[in-house]
């Protein structure tokens, strides 16, 4: 893989190539990226979507939005630190095509700020109940009548494919989604294969799956543009990650690792001494004691180590990447880049106290297990409409559900993949207030 096809500024529709020299430096291409994602609707009900402790009136409690904020400085930091080391490596991508240090750091952060904006409410337990209806559940009829790809897109429901969707899904009005350049959305692309096979190597990108079958094209344009890798081909496409992809990938893991442990101090889940504790034995190392010792109280202590513990693992993270950058081109690189750090037992320890104290809290399974029945009545109903729609069966209750469904939703498709897919989108772009109101009043408890 090529740097230069890497930085592509290219956007859905262009038929000229948008060059970097050109570029209104008021306004850079990869800046507009990180502007359409901030203020589109769908990045908006972030606000009021679980990151980990679902439906908490604490102030303190990081929620989808703010955590992919917080990821998205701590990915424009990586980036701008990778791409200083890059232009210093390959000159000639400043010197003749233009590009600077902060072109490296705008793509990252507007990837990282995208990143979860295909997440259904209630957490991770939202994408394993879209998925459980379709493999456990009433959905499960569904099977004989899609293909063996589309169906299992719907029983891995997927939040990265559904944030490809959404990032790119043309409709009325709205060419090519939110028009975004392809180095943003190649940065984007977590897990650029199908859903099926599943997990056919143990290469981090193989994980998941990063497109839905209907879009699959808009995907290889975007591959194809950018000249990723192709890994696999014919019937079972995927291609090798876009170099800048493992810099979100790391944003990711770096805050979800500090930050979650710090929610779970905040709600009282985890112990403050004890988690002092851990939080210093990751920074021992770069702690400057007279600055942690001048500290009077607890809560500026862990935001002291926190913030510490942050440019620690950004540094080491940058090191990393540039100590593997030619394999991470030629996509051989397997591994997310934290899984080389140097403090690897320390954020598995952290990592493992907050599973046990904060995902596993009974408060936070419980709204889990509220989500699951939520989601799944949203399902029963929806889906159930669209599918006798489909049918030419509506009841007289299906014509009041179509009229609560939004516009956007076109069911003329003649595809019943597409039309479940919608709902699945439908639901899944709720915040989890609106998905618990919504279910009120479908089910009669709310008027």
């Amino acid at each position: 893989m090529d740097w230069e096809q890497l930085l592509s500024l290219k956007r859905h529709g262009d038929t000229n190539k948008r060059l970097r020299k050109e570029q209104d430096e008021t306004r850079l291409g990869f800046e507009v990226d990180y502007d359409r994602i901030i203020f589109s609707s769908e990045f908006r009900s972030l606000q009021d979507k679980t990151q980990v402790i679902p439906l908490s009136k604490t102030d303190f409690i990081h929620t989808r939005l703010t955590h992919s904020l917080e990821v998205s400085v701590v990915g424009r930091s990586l980036g701008r630190r990778v791409g200083q080391k890059l232009l210093e490596k390959y000159p000639h991508l400043k010197n003749i095509h233009g590009y600077q240090i902060n072109d490296f750091g705008a793509i990252v952060a507007a990837a990282a700020l995208a990143h979860d904006i295909g997440n259904p409410p209630f957490g991770h337990s939202g994408e394993k109940a879209i998925g459980e209806f379709f493999k456990t559940g009433s959905g499960q009829k569904f099977k004989s009548e899609l293909t063996e790809k589309e169906y299992q897109d719907l029983c891995d429901f997927e939040g990265n494919a559904n944030g490809f969707k959404i990032l790119t899904e043309t409709r009325t009005g709205r060419e090519g989604g939110l028009r975004l350049s392809y180095a943003t959305l190649g940065a984007f692309m977590k897990y650029p294969k199908e859903s099926l096979p599943k997990k056919p190597t143990s290469h981090i990108a193989d994980k998941k799956y990063g497109f839905f079958q209907s879009d699959k094209t808009a995907f290889v344009d975007v591959a194809s543009e950018l000249g990723l890798k192709q890994t696999r081909s014919g019937a079972d496409i995927s291609f090798a990650r876009h170099p800048l992809t493992f810099l979100v990938e790391a944003a990711d893991d770096i805050c979800y690792t500090i930050i979650d442990f710090e929610d779970g101090i905040n709600f009282g889940l985890i112990q403050e001494e004890f988690a002092l504790e851990y939080l210093i034995k990751l920074v021992k190392d770069n702690i400057n004691s007279e600055n942690y010792s001048s500290l009077t109280n607890t809560q500026d202590r862990i935001s002291y180590l926190r913030a510490l513990a942050i440019n620690t693992l950004i540094n080491e993270t940058v090191d990393i990447f540039m100590m593997h950058e030619e394999s991470i081109l030629n996509g051989t690189f397997e591994k997310a880049l934290l899984d080389l750090s140097n403090y690897k037992a320390q954020i598995k320890d952290i990592i493992n106290i907050s599973i046990k104290n904060v995902y596993n809290s009974r408060d936070v399974i419980d709204k889990e297990i509220a989500g699951y029945e939520v989601i799944n009545e949203l399902l029963n109903i929806f889906v159930g409409t669209v599918s006798n729609y489909q049918n030419g069966k509506l009841s007289n209750y299906d014509e009041l559900i179509l009229k609560v469904l939004p516009k956007t939703l076109d069911l003329n498709s003649n595809s019943l993949y597409r039309n479940i897919l919608d709902v699945c989108n439908y639901v899944a772009l709720m915040s989890d207030s609106n998905a618990i109101q919504t279910h009120r009043k479908l089910k009669g408890n709310h008027l």
